[in-house]
């Protein structure tokens, strides 16, 4: 089969087209087969790339598959979030694979996943979207589940305009919470519809704080760093308060009694079904920037370090 692999730790122009062995049923026991139709490129995928993750990925090393979020269909018979899932069943999910260190990920034909980390995609929800969603909208969910705000706390999201950003703000204004949201100019009407009560241009970490500062003087409740912006946006907290860091190397130590805690998404099938349910019926929003084929992932890699690109990039497989 068909994968794309990182030659060694560099630019996009490290990735590279490669053959390897197509799984087969039954190869790694208690994982299925799905044959991917779609694979999200993530931000961590640009991170892991660089080398900038060689800490956590311990000894592996170069080379390897990317790729978390994927959608396509299951090769073999799967347990499922509410019963068994037959083959050929449309799922959608995402495989841990700098955790597990297997240097299998989704950039690929075929994987072998656990069941627990997929759900099944309902028919009017295309391969694409449905390959936007797993990983960035369990993130923001369990993050604001981990949070426990009661309705009206105020809540400031760095990075509302990428892709886990803007789902943070939809399930935080659907909560009841006052989104105070750090964005790209131009997407302050779009994220004011998602849910988002305030939104203030990013920038210099200092200008931010100041800009948020304007519309919450008593500091905000939570900080749910989408951004990774990191120690600086501390500030904006207040004592006692919550600030919710996305990776571990940006997490501030704490002070004045705020709780700092980092998300790592766990399995949650009954979840991922259900956001991919919310997503059919349109009380949630996605949004996918471009669609490329697999063997461009080197420039999709190339147009997600470029800028402001307002949704996920998507490989087609």
């Amino acid at each position: 089969m068909r994968v794309v692999e990182v030659s060694e730790y560099g630019g996009p122009e490290v990735l590279r087209m490669a053959r390897r062995p197509e799984p087969e049923a039954g190869d790694v026991p208690g994982r299925v087969r799905v044959r991917l139709k779609a694979a999200g490129v993530t931000v961590a995928d640009l991170r892991i790339r660089a080398g900038l993750y060689v800490h956590e990925t311990g000894d592996l090393r170069p080379p390897f598959v990317l790729g978390t979020d994927f959608a396509g269909r299951l090769l073999d018979p799967a347990p499922g979030p509410e019963g068994s899932l037959p083959a050929g069943t449309r799922v959608a999910g995402f495989r841990p694979w700098l955790q597990e260190l297997s240097g299998e990920g989704t950039y690929a034909e075929v994987i072998q996943v656990d069941p627990a980390w997929l759900a099944p995609v309902p028919d009017d929800v295309d391969f694409t979207a449905a390959a936007s969603v797993p990983l960035a909208a369990v993130t923001a969910r369990q993050a604001l589940d981990r949070l426990q705000l009661p309705p009206g706390s105020t809540l400031l999201v760095t990075g509302a305009s990428g892709v886990v950003g803007r789902f943070a703000v939809q399930f935080a204004g659907a909560a009841g919470l006052d989104v105070v949201a750090v964005s790209y100019e131009g997407d302050e009407s779009e994220l004011k519809v998602l849910g988002a009560k305030h939104c203030v241009t990013r920038g210099e970490p200092a200008e931010v704080l100041t800009r948020v500062l304007d519309h919450a003087p008593a500091r905000v409740d939570a900080v749910f760093d989408g951004a990774l912006v990191g120690p600086p946006m501390l500030a904006a907290v207040k004592d006692g308060g919550v600030f919710l860091a996305l990776a571990p190397d940006r997490a501030p130590a704490p002070e004045r009694e705020i709780r700092v805690e980092t998300v790592l998404a766990t399995p949650d099938p009954r979840a991922l079904k259900q956001i991919l349910q919310q997503v059919a019926d349109r009380e949630l929003i996605t949004r996918v920037a471009d669609v490329m084929p697999l063997e461009e992932a080197a420039e999709a890699h190339r147009r997600a370090e470029s800028g402001h690109r307002p949704g996920r990039i998507i490989l087609m497989i």
